[in-house]
C-alpha cells in the first residue's frame, strides 16, 4: 500500500513538473499585440464610418431632444 501511494505521488509530481516546465501556449506579448491590433483596426473602422456618414454614426449628446428617443 505504501508503494502505491508513493507511486501515485511520484506520478502527480512528474505531471505537475511537466506542466510547469511546458513552453506551450500563448505568451503575454502575443496577447498584447492581438489586443492592440484589434483596437487600432476598430479605430480605423470607426474613423472610416465617420468619414462616410458624417456625425450620425454614434449617438450625439449635443441635442437634448435626441436623448428622449434612447432613454
Amino acid at each position: 500500500m505504501a508503494v502505491n501511494i508513493r507511486d501515485h505521488l511520484t506520478l502527480k509530481y512528474l505531471t505537475a513538473k511537466t506542466l510547469l516546465c511546458s513552453q506551450r501556449g500563448e505568451g503575454f506579448v502575443d496577447t498584447a499585440i492581438k489586443i492592440l491590433m484589434a483596437v487600432v483596426i476598430g479605430a480605423l473602422v470607426l474613423a472610416g464610418l465617420y468619414a462616410l456618414f458624417g456625425e450620425t454614426v454614434l449617438f450625439s449628446s449635443r441635442y437634448k431632444h435626441d436623448r428622449k428617443c434612447y432613454a
